[in-house]
């Protein structure tokens, strides 16, 4: 059994109050159970409210959707149907908020942004004139 179905009623206890996880009642997908227990164990202060974990849950939600959605466009953009962590960097170095948020990360195998400096482009050649006459620079201005 994989243990993912309804629980069994028990003699006792009534059928309405059936269990909500704080994750559903708070419309995440992210567990906040398991943030609340982290940051408990983290020892980041003496004392977790219990909006501390929803909220960094929603937090880190929204981030992670923010990403995989520009990283997935990317993707789409090199005819790719599969994330890869070059999409990921090309996602998050392209926007300039994640940029100044992950400026110190490194993302393994993500590469580097394509930009090659305008002075090793070739230079543009200027249309040459049609007409027969000689330019400025080839007239020789003295009499012989």
């Amino acid at each position: 059994m994989s243990g993912r179905g309804k629980k069994q009623a028990v003699a006792g206890t009534s059928g309405s109050t059936s269990k909500k996880s704080r994750s559903s009642r708070a419309g995440l997908q992210f567990p906040v159970a398991r943030v609340f227990r982290l940051l408990r164990r983290g020892k980041y202060a003496d004392r977790i409210g219990s909006g501390a974990a929803i909220y960094l849950a929603a937090v880190l939600e929204y981030l992670t959707a923010e990403i995989l959605e520009l990283a997935g466009n990317a993707a789409h953009e090199n005819k790719k149907a599969r994330i890869l962590p070059r999409h990921i960097q090309l996602a998050v170095r392209n926007d300039d908020e994640l940029n100044k948020l992950l400026a110190g990360v490194t993302i393994p195998q993500g590469g580097v942004l394509p930009n090659i400096l305008a002075q090793l482009l070739p230079k543009k050649t200027l249309l040459k004139k049609t007409s027969g006459s000689v330019s400025s620079s080839q007239e020789y201005g003295g009499s012989q």
